[in-house]
């Protein structure tokens, strides 16, 4: 049975540019954000009730359902997330250089798919500015939901002086940050796929954690859980490299997965670069969980991305071993309120 949203507001939708519609709907949110009484008024409605809480990597969530970064590259419309009901939200991804990302048009809908190619090119106003708007916003351990922040590379940075560059995004943006994530696994920034290689992996990981450690040690509290985002690309046996290097830095979790590379299917006629999301990636998304999830005997906590468009596809993650789950192609064509059904679809999976 058709929504609202897919029957009478859907259809408008996509007779707009996608990233005009993108930008409209983030505008849209961001407004939404600062009425707060309006926003409380739909978490009443959109927050599934008597839900137990999901306990991940030290924060508490109030349901399962996340949305995943991409969305919200600069930190604008987080604040309405609860009150559609999300769970948790991720922002960015955030380079530490402000970047107008890839040429356009770069954002292509294949409504008979469920699916987007987008190569965007980590569009986004830069560690500097985001931070500046974060510090007029409700800090960790104020906020109605968790927030994490999402860091990619910066596109002028040579690989080989990648680890400085998330360096200064992570000095910016940690103290906003309820976890971080380290984004090392887009399609649309050359060569940022490299940083999945152990040894740049090594690198990488042992440079943030020990900063990470360094900055716990001075502020106290909580240590900010930091979190791996890896592709769907990968082979099982460079996954298992990935699991040993974020086993040795004790990294918090994995979000598996990206976009996809790949042209399953009826994208092999399709002659569009970028990353490769939605109901196509579902399933290489859920086996790669699946394998994390019995590599590490169900130990270390997972964020599933990729596919999940229904109840089915989202219990299909957990089921697979994920704690957690985020979608951003699925609201595109479900709409904005879909969070809080994937929510109360997962709920009643848990009384049953």
């Amino acid at each position: 049975m058709e929504s609202y949203y897919e029957s009478l507001i859907k259809p408008l939708f996509f007779k707009t540019d996608p990233e005009k519609a993108h930008e409209f709907a983030v505008s849209s949110l961001a407004l939404l954000g600062k009425i707060t009484p309006l926003c409380r008024l739909l978490e009443m409605t959109s927050q599934p009730s008597g839900l137990k809480p999901v306990e991940a990597f030290g924060l508490r969530f109030p349901n399962a359902v996340g949305l995943a970064a991409g969305f919200d590259k600069n930190g604008k419309a987080w604040p309405a997330a609860a009150a559609l009901g999300f769970g948790h939200v991720e922002i960015g991804t955030v380079t530490a250089l402000e970047q107008p990302g890839n040429p356009k048009p770069r954002l292509f809908r294949y409504p008979s798919e469920r699916a987007v190619i987008n190569r965007m090119g980590f569009n986004n106003e830069g560690a500097f500015k985001v931070a500046e708007r974060f510090s007029k916003l409700p800090p960790p351990g104020k906020r109605r939901i968790p927030v994490g922040i999402n860091l990619g590379k910066s596109k002028v940075v040579d690989i080989d002086q990648a680890t400085n560059d998330y360096l200064q995004s992570y000095e910016l943006l940690a103290p906003h940050a309820d976890y971080l994530v380290l984004n090392v696994s887009s399609p649309n920034t050359p060569n940022l796929r490299q940083l999945q290689d152990e040894e740049k992996l090594r690198q990488l990981l042992s440079a943030v954690t020990e900063a990470n450690t360094a900055r716990h040690a001075k502020v106290g509290g909580k240590k900010l859980p930091v979190l791996l985002k890896i592709a769907p690309d990968l082979t099982f046996t460079q996954i298992d490299s990935v699991i040993e290097v974020v086993h040795q830095y004790k990294l918090d979790g994995l979000i598996a997965t990206n976009t996809t590379l790949a042209r399953p299917g009826y994208f092999q006629s399709v002659n569009e670069a970028g990353g490769l999301s939605g109901r196509p990636v579902r399933k290489r998304s859920t086996e790669i969980v699946n394998y994390i999830s019995r590599a590490t005997a169900g130990k270390l906590p997972i964020i599933a991305v990729g596919g999940i468009d229904s109840p089915e596809s989202a219990g299909e993650k957990l089921d697979a071993g994920a704690t957690l789950v985020q979608l951003y192609t699925g609201l595109i064509y479900k709409g904005p309120f879909y969070a809080s059904v994937l929510a109360r679809a997962l709920a009643d999976r848990q009384t049953k």
